[in-house]
């Protein structure tokens, strides 16, 4: 088969299609025949030298995708060859076929389109565990997000609206009105204005229940002059840096707690159960239509350093996605 490799870490033309060997189907697991795909930070990480996958996981680039099921391990169950599928992946997916762990697996939903489908899995499961299991946003709070024109930030805006939260996020001028659409009520252009004072000038000086950060260090002190009392700061990304300073006393006088989280490098029966209550919750709010993914644009899998360059001038709304034939 062909997958795209890094011979070598370096810019988007690091990236090469080539011919690699064929995964093995494991115990547990299932094979599919990938349909496309779709670009992460992750990725981008990967391509530069600067995330190595984790210990036993394939080292092609690519944490979903979407496909057919071409083959299923004697102890698997609940799937059959043929079978559209969509899928979480530890890595693997910019390739023509993948193994991945059955309960990793997730029917494509009813109204999403088979490549569309290749977008959802990391955004759905990323935005879940993160704001249902560990921040436990409630309806009526208020919820901050910072990059929502990612595809993470354009998928939890709809995710907080539908959970009742009132959902404020940064992004640039020029997506705002696309934002607003998805359910965002408050957005600002982090460019040239504080979204301290932003987000508390929305809440009535209140501030944010709870804040979903891609930035890291660069943010930290900010957040946590943003957070409301009570307030739950969620960690996903490091785009700002790895080390920053916290002001525990303006945190304790807040009774605030900071998470930080990761999904690709969790066991596999976490990821399984993340993606048991990614199903029931967040496959019902797709089927009825109250949230869609958000693609950009698709590109064939061979234009993958394309598809990396505009990722990493955030220029993009919601996933770009690579697609085989």
């Amino acid at each position: 088969m062909k997958a795209i490799t890094v011979p070598e870490p370096g810019g988007p033309e690091a990236l090469v299609w080539a011919e690699v060997p064929d995964p093995e189907l494991g115990s547990g697991e299932v094979l599919i025949d990938v349909r496309a795909t779709a670009v992460n930070r992750a990725d981008v990480l990967q391509r530069q030298g600067n995330y190595a996958p984790p210990k036993g996981a394939s080292p092609y680039p690519g944490l979903e995708c979407s496909g057919v099921i071409s083959a299923i391990a004697p102890d698997v169950t609940g799937w059959r060859v043929g079978q559209e599928v969509c899928a979480l992946l530890t890595g693997g997916g910019y390739a023509q076929r993948v193994a991945v762990p059955a309960g990793q697996l997730l029917p494509v939903p009813a109204t999403v389109d088979l490549v569309d489908a290749a977008g959802l899995p990391e955004v759905a499961c990323t935005v879940w565990s993160n704001l249902v299991q560990v921040a436990r946003l409630g309806m009526g709070e208020t919820l901050l997000v910072h990059g929502g024109g990612s595809g993470i930030g354009s998928f939890a805006i709809q995710v907080g609206a539908a959970l009742g939260a009132n959902v404020i996020v940064t992004a640039r001028t020029s997506k705002h009105e696309q934002l607003r659409k998805l359910g965002a009520t408050h957005v600002i252009d982090y460019t040239d204005q504080d979204f301290v004072e932003e987000t508390r000038a929305a809440t009535g000086g209140r501030g944010a229940d709870v804040i979903l950060d891609i930035m890291g260090a660069s943010y930290l002190t900010r957040n946590v002059q943003a957070l409301t009392n009570h307030g739950r700061i969620v960690v996903i990304g490091l785009q700002g840096g790895r080390k920053g300073e916290l002001n525990l006393n303006t945190l304790m006088a807040k009774q605030g707690t900071v998470h930080g989280t990761v999904l690709r490098s969790r066991p596999v029966a976490e990821k399984t159960a993340i993606v048991r209550g990614v199903r029931e919750e967040i496959w019902p709010l797709l089927e009825s239509g109250a949230i869609h993914p958000v693609v950009d644009r698709r590109l064939p899998i061979t234009e993958a350093a394309q598809a990396h360059r505009i990722v990493e001038d955030s220029n993009h709304l919601g996933k770009v996605l690579l697609t085989l034939e």
